[in-house]
């Protein structure tokens, strides 16, 4: 299943905002396919790692609405990414804004834990009456 959504990614500098778009992955939180609009990466190197970086954060967009949600960026690598807490938060608010739907209600829908087998007996497969 393909769980990769398009997103606006902000690097907020001092004096400026560097845009680009990539691809929010909803299971791990990686982003991938990052494009800068009106930025070259090669010749001015990441933004995070600019002396005049603030932070970095990402737009999840639909309909008209937006999840504004912070993003992780490693200097080193060059990737970008979500955390797990974040990510669960950003699946909470788009569904909430997107869909209407409450997060109890979105978390009532996950299946339920599996529960212990009962003791002795046929093992929980009784025969019916």
């Amino acid at each position: 299943m393909d769980l990769k959504v398009p997103i606006t990614i902000h690097d907020e500098l001092d004096e400026s905002v560097i845009t680009s778009t990539g691809l929010l992955d909803l299971a791990s939180g990686e982003i991938r396919s990052l494009k800068y609009a009106d930025y070259d990466v090669e010749a001015s190197g990441l933004p995070a790692d600019r002396e005049d970086y603030e932070f970095t954060c990402g737009v999840l967009s639909n309909d008209g609405k937006d999840v504004e949600f912070r993003v992780e960026v490693d200097i080193f690598s060059g990737n970008y990414s979500v955390s797990a807490g974040e990510l669960l938060e950003i699946k909470i608010r788009a569904a909430k804004l997107f869909a209407g739907i409450e997060g109890k209600a979105l978390l009532a829908g996950a299946p339920p834990a599996p529960r212990p087998a009962a003791k002795g007996g046929t093992g929980g497969r009784g025969k019916l009456h």
